[in-house]
């Protein structure tokens, strides 16, 4: 069993990249600027916030380009702490769970029509933790399988409304092995 796991979405793609560099350097322009020509009353205060609605619009569309969500597991504390990214700060704190029970793969349906598979950890009967979003059903049952594994409990299929499974985790591993995954 691996003491630490980190689930995380993908990476961003490297053209977001540039994207997000121009936008922060241009907030970091406009608050230089409104900083430099600040002045020391109540009409520059309000000229000075004024200035600085651009900069909070930059800096938002420039953090839409590089967010991403993780979550690392600390499986011998029974910790989890969700991370947001930006760049390399990430911002979350820990969380100590502890009677876990089981893993689930469910979907949700989007406003476009498709389906977004999603991963909780369900835990003291009747809460859970959102681990995982993905929009392709093999990535997500892979990863609340490898979670159940590593937490050795169940796993609930919840992919079908109405017709909830208990996973058989050997049948699973089997078909892993012989790469018949469906």
């Amino acid at each position: 069993m691996k003491p630490n796991t980190i689930i995380s979405e993908s990476a961003r793609p490297i053209w977001q990249i540039p994207i997000a560099a121009l936008f922060f350097s241009v907030s970091t322009f406009i608050l230089l600027f409104a900083l430099y020509d600040i002045h020391l009353s109540e009409e520059g205060f309000i000229l000075f916030l004024h200035r600085l609605e651009p900069c909070i619009i930059f800096v938002s569309i420039a953090i839409g380009f590089t967010l991403t969500k993780s979550i690392h597991i600390d499986i011998e504390n029974s910790r989890f702490r969700p991370t947001y990214n930006i760049g390399p700060v990430k911002l979350g704190s820990w969380q100590t769970i502890k009677n876990y029970q089981y893993v689930s793969v469910f979907h949700q349906p989007t406003i476009g029509g498709d389906y977004i598979f999603e991963v909780n950890l369900w835990y003291d009967n009747n809460k859970h933790f959102e681990l995982y979003e993905e929009d392709n059903y093999q990535e997500a049952f892979l990863i609340g399988y490898e979670l159940s594994e590593q937490l050795n409990i169940d796993l609930l299929d919840a992919t079908e409304p109405n017709n909830f499974k208990w996973v058989d985790k050997k049948e699973w591993k089997a078909k892993m092995a012989s790469g018949k995954i469906d």
